[in-house]
């Protein structure tokens, strides 16, 4: 079983916008630009003919000031960025992101894999996990063949038994306004199918990754790339999403197991047939 140059005459154009987080607007242009000083008599110069001056937008940021990678559109109104974690980082998903109810997670990796080698079968799993962090039962288990957990709060898309092709591997739906109060914590965990007959680990999986993504706008809000740190396991835990004072976060977790999907299920109170 498989359990993102005013031109003018001395006018200063208006300094570039903070990299990184909530942008600032910047200073009032139009009407409130005060004129230089006349020049040769009595005559104040027109200013530039063409676009507006209140309309002109600053100037672009140079190589020394460029935004950090993942710079998101616009969401609600403010501007939100892709924030990459690592390792053993947490961040918040609904405090931060006011509205938030539906997320997809998606999961994605590549296989490096030798001659005359079994092609490899990544699952990815999620487990509800009530407050003492065990399952409270066998269907909190959710994966490609009990695809649906309770209330429907979460959804497995289905099984990529390859993982051939850009982007996600495989995505696990959650709606937070759907998840019951005695489910605190949820797992996201990838295990290898049949991983001792096909002498398989994560030590021949690369560029391993997570990304949640607001599933109404399409916006993607964290990413953490799981990097080359594994070697002889066959399961592990990706990452958290979990409950806090009300809201939900996201922990980056990136923890291995060597005893594949059993080991994995008895790590939540399960045991795996």
């Amino acid at each position: 079983m498989k359990i993102s140059t005013n031109s003018g005459n001395n006018m200063t154009p208006p300094p570039p916008p903070p990299v990184g987080g909530n942008k600032m607007p910047p200073p009032p242009m139009g009407n409130n630009v005060t004129p230089p000083p006349p020049m040769g008599g009595n005559t104040v110069p027109t200013p530039p003919s063409g676009n507006n001056l209140g309309n002109t937008p600053p100037p672009p940021m140079n190589s020394s000031n460029t935004a950090p990678s993942g710079v998101g559109a616009n969401i609600g109104g403010t501007s939100k960025n892709s924030i990459s974690l690592q390792k053993g980082q947490k961040i918040d998903l609904t405090k931060t992101n006011p509205g938030l109810t539906k997320i997809m997670i998606g999961l994605g990796w590549d296989t490096n894999k030798y001659d005359g080698q079994a092609d490899f079968d990544l699952d990815a799993s999620a487990f509800l996990l009530g407050a003492q962090g065990k399952a409270l039962a066998d269907t909190d288990f959710i994966f490609y063949n009990n695809p649906k957990g309770r209330n429907d709060c979460v959804v497995h898309q289905g099984d990529n038994i390859t993982g051939e092709g850009e982007g996600d591997d495989e995505q696990i739906l959650v709606d937070f306004s759907k998840v019951p109060p005695e489910i605190d914590k949820i797992a996201i965990t990838v295990t290898i199918y049949d991983y001792e007959n096909r002498k398989q680990s994560f030590g021949q999986i690369s560029n391993a990754f997570v990304r949640v993504v607001d599933n109404n706008t399409n916006q993607e809000l964290v990413r953490y790339d799981l990097g080359e740190d594994f070697s002889i396991e066959t399961a592990i835990i990706v990452c958290e999403i979990y409950r806090n004072n009300g809201e939900w976060k996201f922990s980056a977790i990136g923890s291995g197991f060597s005893g594949g999907l059993g080991a994995l299920c008895a790590n939540y109170g399960l045991q795996a047939n």
